[in-house]
């Protein structure tokens, strides 16, 4: 740059000075958003998860749908807070499985969708429930189990994927000591022509009858859980 200094004194020439500055590039600009909840993820509901929109169960504390009610769409371990005693019950949706003791203890009554006007409608010995459990299964699904007369599934087996009304004359004996429930939910009934205490059964082995809360072996009839 001085030699063009020097030419322009010599010649006389002007030359206009150039300002030369260095330009100055601002941060880019970093937007903040707030962060908010991550998106739920959506349950994959299987036969046995029900859909919980789908069912629904009320209860009555006198017969024919008077009193004090109470309504449930899930599993209660202890109802002893909604109502003192229930009288009659109306299943709107799904299979129901109802204990006369809290934690799902004591005698137990499996209701399909229906009206109930008294206890007796459920095959009650009384007017207590103290919990209840709700459960699903596809419609149509396949239904086969296998009952044994000894425990441990040993001696004479049956299969089975209909209904019995009565194990005597199918089964030729009375007592059933061990079952596997291979598809579908069945109720088992203390008497034929299902009758007497209930036992609800789900997909799973029984090694001896007290793990479907029985307290002896006699099964009069057994059948099907169709209407979810």
């Amino acid at each position: 740059m001085g030699w063009i200094r020097t030419l322009a004194v010599l010649t006389g020439i002007q030359i206009p000075v150039i300002k030369i500055t260095k330009k100055v590039i601002p941060p880019p600009l970093i937007e903040h958003y707030k962060t908010g909840p991550s998106p739920v993820s959506h349950e994959h509901y299987t036969e046995d998860t029900p859909d919980l929109n789908m069912t629904k169960i009320i209860f009555y504390e006198d017969k024919n749908f008077q009193g004090r009610s109470y309504e449930s769409d899930t599993d209660c371990p202890d109802m002893h807070t909604h109502f003192s005693h229930c009288n009659s019950i109306r299943v709107e949706s799904g299979c129901w499985v109802l204990y006369e003791r809290p934690n799902y203890m004591g005698f137990q009554y499996v209701l399909t969708r229906g009206e109930y006007p008294d206890y007796q409608r459920w095959m009650g010995y009384n007017d207590n429930i103290r919990s209840c459990r709700i459960f699903s299964y596809a419609s149509g699904g396949p239904y086969r189990m296998r009952i044994y007369e000894r425990s441990d599934f040993q001696g004479q087996m049956m299969e089975f994927s209909d209904d019995c009304e009565s194990v005597q004359d199918r089964f030729r004996i009375r007592d059933i000591y061990s079952c596997k429930v291979m598809e579908g939910y069945w109720t088992f009934y203390e008497h034929p022509n299902y009758r007497g205490r209930q036992y609800f059964m789900r997909p799973g082995e029984y090694r001896k009858f007290s793990d479907w809360g029985a307290t002896c072996a006699t099964t009069g009839s057994f059948r099907r859980i169709t209407d979810f």
